[in-house]
């Protein structure tokens, strides 16, 4: 009996991310999931410089910023609850002092221009298509940092328009890095405080909108996270407590899929290995001073050293 429909996802061939790539991830939170997993498995990855950014438009913005090597000033910040925030960033960067706002920002923008330059892969996740404009200065914002709703205009983003503003990312990142590989994915969180009906139609654009870029360029790549949510995980109990989040099991099975179709072989034999370690690492045994535990510890550092010998980049 067959209690499941499975998407039919095709092991990509050419492309794919190993040990040595170099991986820079920016987009939804969900994008935090997978960097987190790669993180743990060691590869070489970045994730999110400027904090989880919603859609398009303000990935687009930090990309533009970081190859133009932007640098800030206190007259682009805004003053808001007592502290200092950027419509370009995240909460989590802003600061109660300026100058330490402006100092992290300046030096993350030039840090991400070098994350672009040297990146084999860039991935993308898209988490909505609505956006916010600051009617003060008509500009779309990554993040309204709580300032009241009244200061901005709601907007759906049309599927031109996301268009366009997905091929300007790829025409920028091809600008300083000709061999990135640029991968999209659609992020399975529902943004139902924009309304059911309302977060379908976001999500709908966002595809949309992919899937008339990766179609015209090579290089770039699609991952359907959103539709192994949607359709093989469509059931509550890989929901998290808000039944709006995946849960770990919904994660480690996204992310299974995920290396499924991105990884090799010898690859997936290295994850095994740094997995051993990484259990080692945080097991805690009963007794600390035995001949056993004394052993265990002795194997582990074998192992480390192994894994570090063959890939130097690599400390835990």
């Amino acid at each position: 009996m067959k209690l499941q429909t499975q998407l039919p996802i095709k092991k990509e061939t050419r492309n794919l991310i190993d040990y040595q790539s170099k991986i820079l991830m920016l987009g939804s939170c969900f994008s935090e999931n997978i960097g987190h997993k790669l993180s743990y498995f060691k590869f070489q990855a970045t994730q999110n410089p400027f904090g989880i950014l919603f859609h398009p438009k303000a990935i687009e913005n930090l990309i533009t910023n970081a190859i133009n090597e932007k640098e800030y000033s206190t007259e682009d910040f805004i003053f808001q609850n007592e502290i200092w925030h950027s419509f370009d960033a995240h909460s989590s960067l802003s600061s109660s002092n300026k100058n330490d706002l402006l100092a992290s920002l300046n030096s993350t923008i030039l840090a991400t221009n070098k994350k672009i330059k040297e990146a084999s892969h860039i991935i993308i996740t898209l988490g909505t298509s609505w956006v916010y404009r600051f009617i003060e200065t008509d500009t779309v914002v990554a993040n309204c940092h709580k300032i009241p709703q009244k200061k901005f205009l709601k907007e759906l983003l049309t599927v031109d328009e996301i268009t366009e503003s997905l091929e300007a990312i790829i025409v920028l990142l091809k600008s300083v890095n000709t061999n990135i590989n640029v991968l999209f994915t659609v992020s399975p969180i529902r943004h139902l405080k924009d309304g059911f009906i309302e977060n379908t139609q976001s999500k709908s654009h966002l595809i949309t909108a992919i899937h008339q870029v990766i179609d015209a360029r090579n290089n770039t790549y699609y991952f359907p996270s959103y539709e192994i949510m949607m359709d093989e995980l469509r059931d509550y109990r890989f929901y998290a407590e808000d039944m709006i989040h995946p849960n770990k099991t919904a994660i480690n099975y996204i992310w299974q899929k995920f290396t499924d179709v991105w990884f090799d072989e010898k690859t997936a034999v290295t994850m095994k290995e740094i997995d051993i370690i990484q259990k080692g690492i945080l097991h805690r045994p009963f007794q600390e001073n035995t001949d056993q535990y004394q052993q265990f510890l002795k194997n582990l550092e074998e192992k480390k050293a192994k894994i570090t010998q063959q890939l130097p980049f690599i400390h835990f």
